[in-house]
């Protein structure tokens, strides 16, 4: 059976760990949903690990229907969450529907992700108003990172956990099925995690959390321009591609690829009648 909003909020109260990995093509949502992965994240990630742009800023809302349609595609029992980019929610309320209308039927998307608590509830409140899933993200928000000043990790004083704490009610309230916390003390994850009524998912945010995220070129060793402190390799996929286009490279260029098992041959005659 696919996994749906209601799935997420069952698994929490039964007290089972949620599975959420990102993935940006076809052929990788394929092979994460054959997994048993609950949840797909098309991430705006995918402006580090798949477009080289070194931030989240200047991801466009057509990178992300581009890339959520293909996961879409892939895609037949987890949830397929998307994030709306950067200034496709900040300016309005009205932009903030618009624009998740757009990833529910141009990315088939089965829910959207934006960052932020308390100053975007009104957001939130509006998208799930309109009939559209929401997952709310807290804590390091990358779209913000010029305003946050860097990757550093938040809740880290009294004020700033205390904010936390505000966002994480903030867009519960507002309608919110989950909650993404990213890069915040593990103690405070977990006193998040046992408030609130829905689940929490964890990247940088320890064991506490209802579930957790990674994203999928991290965790298999593909992405190696930034490695945050969070994240676990599960996979050394990087080395294995890297060793099999430089044995591709050599049987070219030594002439044994390709064999004759790898070629087609002409039926008898056709050749000499040429």
């Amino acid at each position: 059976m696919s996994v749906t909003v209601s799935t997420f909020l069952s698994m929490k109260q039964k007290g089972e760990n949620i599975s959420m990995i990102t993935a940006y093509d076809y052929t990788t949502a394929r092979l994460v949903d054959e997994a048993g992965i609950d949840s797909i994240l098309v991430g705006d990630s995918l402006g580090n690990v798949m477009l080289g742009l070194g931030d989240t800023v200047s991801v466009t809302m057509e990178d992300m229907i581009h890339h959520g349609a293909a996961v879409a595609r892939g895609t037949k029992r987890a949830l397929v969450v998307v994030d709306m980019p950067f200034m496709s929610y900040q300016a309005s309320v009205y932009d903030a529907v618009a624009n998740a209308g757009r990833l529910m039927k141009e990315a088939r998307a089965n829910a959207v992700k934006l960052e932020g608590g308390v100053e975007v509830a009104d957001r939130i409140r509006a998208i799930v108003a309109a009939q559209i899933p929401v997952c709310a993200h807290i804590g390091l928000t990358p779209q913000g990172i010029n305003a946050l000043g860097g990757f550093k990790v938040q809740g880290k004083t009294a004020d700033s956990a205390r904010k936390l704490l505000e966002d994480a009610h903030a867009v519960e309230e507002a309608g919110a099925f989950a909650v993404v916390l990213e890069a915040i003390p593990a103690e405070l994850a977990a006193r998040v995690s046992a408030e609130l009524t829905i689940p929490t998912i964890g990247i940088g945010a320890g064991a506490g959390c209802d579930g957790q995220v990674l994203v999928n070129q991290d965790m298999l060793g593909m992405f190696h321009d930034f490695t945050p402190k969070f994240v676990r390799r599960f996979a050394e996929v990087g080395e294995v591609m890297r060793g099999a286009y430089a044995e591709y490279d050599r049987c070219v260029k030594d002439g044994t690829f390709p064999a004759p098992e790898h070629c087609y041959a002409a039926p008898a005659g056709v050749l000499e009648n040429l």
